[in-house]
């Protein structure tokens, strides 16, 4: 007869048991670590796509870690590495790129851990424009493209409509966003435009948009020697452009980096040049009937305008000295999940960054999603309707970030009235190429 105190004891053991089973189910996943630096909401998003690969089989864990910004991020991951414990896999924004790639045996790339574990992965699945960004000089993958963006224009319908223009027609060319502009301004609008990112909207789209050199050397693909071109007479004549805009009062110089991207959400600017990942806060904040189109670009300098070119960031593998081949096999089945193309389509729609995929835009599309968001469309269109050229794969200079500050302030001294935009942009070329030489004599081996 089985007592009451036998049962309790019997009924304990069980529990123990299935704990420790538990246990060493638990044990027998394989986990991997993955480091972020997308904050909320989206990096609520990230997790849930993180989640959706745990959930969907039992052999590998993956832990997604908010380590602060992507350069707070990159240098959190290097001084990891430095100490013995990188994560396994790193998001990093795309001007980090050449670091990377300069990281030696810090990384494992995607193709090579791939093919080491024989996974099936076609590196042609994925929009040429993002690809390219991410491969080496070969054309092989080195990182894994995620949450890729790019530069769009964001104008304000309302706005448009009371100052007489067709809000359905954006201005398709320099010349007719001056005039909108300048009309906005007319008709009260005290910012009729801005744009956020400085260096990558007005210098590195405007270039691509062209088939304009950033600087030689393929835009630095082509090696470390690479100098910067962007005191070129025609992006002098751009910036100049931007001077008499801010002159008149039809542009607002909005600040360093995203400083400006609140402006438009806001209601305060009625047009913003910005990446298309602003879009999921103007939906979530703006009070006014919005839309979307690209870039626009200088007809007397070319017939029609080229792809943009990426922002955003990718997954790279990082190594360290410890790590197992069912480790790397973890990363491996991670990363062939995100290559989903339904999880790859679902993640442009919950969030607004481009598709990496061509099956990702595809689905989309089947989906009806461009139908009911219109606009939505923009970004992918921008970067798929023309093939790459050396100027239109994207940067690959060392140190950008830097570069991108030495711009930013010669900017600044410009629309200030301290020096004219030829100066400006001599001196951003100067200063710029130190940084690459300085880059380049550390990493030449």
């Amino acid at each position: 007869m089985l007592t009451r105190r036998k049962l309790a004891v019997s009924t304990a053991a069980f529990a123990l048991a299935a704990g420790f089973t538990g246990a060493a189910y638990a044990q027998q996943k394989t986990v991997v670590e993955f480091w972020h630096g997308l904050p909320q909401p989206l990096g609520g998003q990230l997790e849930q796509v993180v989640k959706g690969f745990n959930d969907s089989q039992d052999k590998v864990q993956v832990n997604p870690t908010f380590k602060g910004s992507y350069p707070e991020t990159m240098q959190a991951a290097i001084a990891a590495f430095r100490a013995g414990n990188a994560p396994h896999v790193v998001q990093m924004f795309e001007v980090g790129t050449a670091t990377m790639l300069s990281a030696g045996p810090a990384i494992k790339p995607v193709h090579q851990l791939m093919s080491e574990t024989g996974s099936g992965f076609d590196a042609a699945a994925y929009i040429p424009a993002v690809r390219g960004y991410y491969s080496s000089k070969d054309g092989k993958m080195m990182a894994l493209p995620f949450n890729s963006s790019t530069t769009i224009t964001f104008y304000n319908k309302d706005a448009f409509q009371k100052a007489g223009l067709d809000p359905n027609k954006p201005p398709a060319t320099w010349p007719e966003v001056a005039d909108a502009a300048r009309k906005l301004k007319a008709a009260g609008v005290t910012c009729p435009m801005t744009f956020s990112w400085p260096t990558w909207t007005q210098f590195e789209q405007v270039g691509a948009l062209h088939d304009k050199p950033f600087a030689s050397e393929a835009n630095g693909f082509g090696g470390l020697n690479a100098t910067l071109k962007i005191n070129d007479p025609f992006f002098v004549k751009h910036l100049q452009t931007l001077i008499d805009l801010q002159k008149e009062g039809a542009l607002r110089y909005g600040g360093r980096d995203n400083a400006a991207d609140s402006l438009f959400p806001s209601g305060e600017c009625a047009m913003i040049q910005a990446s298309s990942g602003l879009r999921g806060r103007i939906i979530k904040e703006a009070k006014f009937s919005w839309s979307a189109a690209p870039l626009p670009y200088w007809p007397d300098a070319i017939a029609s305008p080229k792809n943009s070119i990426i922002g955003g960031a990718a997954f790279w593998v990082m190594t360290s000295p410890k790590r197992t081949a069912d480790e790397y096999k973890a990363v491996a089945a991670f990363f062939s999940y995100l290559a989903r193309p339904e999880v790859d389509a679902k993640w442009h729609m919950d969030t607004g960054y481009v598709p990496v995929t061509l099956q990702g835009f595809e689905l989309a599309k089947k989906e009806g999603f461009y139908e009911k968001n219109p606009g939505a469309e923009v970004p992918a269109e921008q970067l798929t309707r023309t093939a790459t050229t050396e100027n239109t794969m994207g940067l690959r200079l060392g140190n950008l970030p830097e570069i991108r500050n030495i711009i930013q302030e010669e900017m600044e001294k410009a629309f200030q009235g301290q020096q004219t935009a030829q100066q400006a942009l001599d001196n951003a070329v100067k200063r710029g190429d130190t940084v690459l030489r300085n880059f380049e004599r550390a990493n030449k081996n």
